[in-house]
């Protein structure tokens, strides 16, 4: 009786649970002083780490800036190869 109230249990909970994740979008231009020489240009980037940690993964404040540009909720799981694409790309065709 009470394996049969947890499965049952299981299977309701199971069933409500939705996911979702925040993406984050960057500027991000390399911080030395060949890339100042050369005016290195900010590429775009998408990425689900938060800012502080974002930085801290890709080299630490002295390697890289990244200036958050936008950000936004997902629907699913992060085991997606793509992010969904920011609401507003979502709207235009």
């Amino acid at each position: 009786m009470i394996r049969l109230l947890a499965s049952l249990a299981i299977l309701l909970f199971a069933t409500s649970a939705f996911a979702e994740y925040r993406v984050y979008q960057y500027l991000v231009k390399p911080k030395n002083t060949l890339a100042m020489v050369t005016a290195a240009q900010a590429k775009a980037m998408r990425s689900t780490l938060n800012p502080q940690a974002f930085v801290a993964y890709n080299g630490g404040s002295q390697s890289i800036e990244a200036t958050l540009v936008r950000t936004w909720m997902c629907q699913g799981h992060t085991g997606k190869k793509d992010y969904c694409p920011h609401p507003s790309e979502r709207l235009n065709p």
